[in-house]
């Protein structure tokens, strides 16, 4: 059976200094205007924890900055 563990990180929007996110009055959520620099410091930010076992499962972006969900596999040896 395969088990999970979580870990959710904490990113201050002062690190995303031009990422703007915006939701409208219809719950419509897109980004805008987001320069390349931005997207590559999010992209640093995936590969590192991917590159640690770490799957993205989602973001959440707020006033504060962003908050990512994550999940890895636990690998446990069986009992022989």
């Amino acid at each position: 059976m395969e088990s999970y563990v979580y870990e959710i990180t904490r990113h201050d929007s002062k690190e995303f200094t031009q990422l703007v996110y915006f939701c409208s009055a219809q719950a419509d959520c897109a980004l805008e205007q987001v320069p390349g620099d931005q997207v590559s410091f999010l992209e640093t930010i995936m590969n590192e924890r991917g590159q640690a076992g770490w799957e993205l499962i989602q973001l959440e972006f707020g006033t504060n900055g962003v908050l990512a969900f994550w999940k890895r596999r636990v690998i446990s040896r069986e009992s022989e």
